[in-house]
């Protein structure tokens, strides 16, 4: 392939653009619905422990532990089980 002006080497044909989007897709659907149950465990662990606004953090993109919403509690750090 033909390097760009930008040094791009890499150019996506208009099909690998079209796996590349349906991918993304997916992707965001799956990420949507991780969220999602990742609030209700967080909902169901704050009824649970009574800790209002009690959530999982993350640091660096890596979940890390968990604490609460006002930071009223001092986080935990859990390593990964």
């Amino acid at each position: 392939m033909k390097e760009s002006k930008k040094g791009y080497t890499i150019k996506p044909t208009k099909e690998q653009l079209k796996m590349i989007k349906e991918s993304w897709k997916q992707f965001c659907e799956i990420q949507d619905k991780f969220y999602r149950k990742i609030k209700l465990l967080e909902a169901h662990l704050g009824e649970e422990t009574g800790i209002k606004g009690i959530e999982f953090f993350c640091s660096d993109g890596d979940w890390c532990g968990v604490g609460n919403a006002d930071r009223s509690m001092k986080l935990i750090h859990l390593d990964p089980v």
